[in-house]
């Protein structure tokens, strides 16, 4: 199982910026899908995540500006990043939760918020 992210990079403050992760390989099932995040000398942070069934759940200082959304068709989910800050600059990583213990994890993709 792989996880593919994308869209990271250097945007000002104020600016969106959208990450997409793909998981590919036998997955049989999907029970979450989310992004964490983690910046230097801080610790790592759940961003947001989404269940199988739709319900979503953000860490607050990102409620209003992110929204994490999924294509269970093609096993991706996204996180729409506007309104951007420069406390969000981080790697941000996403997960699969497949249920049973069992985790995957995508290789992080850098944000960087600054002006």
């Amino acid at each position: 199982v792989q996880l593919q992210a994308s869209g990271g990079g250097l945007v000002r403050p104020g600016g969106s910026l959208r990450l997409s992760c793909a998981a590919s390989g036998s997955i049989f099932r999907i029970n979450v899908m989310g992004w964490y995040r983690q910046a230097p000398g801080k610790q790592r942070e759940l961003v947001a995540s989404s269940t199988s069934t739709g319900t979503t759940n953000y860490v607050e200082s990102v409620w209003g500006r992110f929204t994490i959304s999924r294509d269970n068709t093609k096993n991706t989910v996204y996180l729409q990043m506007n309104s951007l800050k420069p406390d969000d600059t981080a790697v941000y990583c996403c997960y699969v939760n497949a249920g049973r213990g069992v985790i995957y994890w995508g290789q992080g993709t850098q944000v960087t918020v600054s002006s």
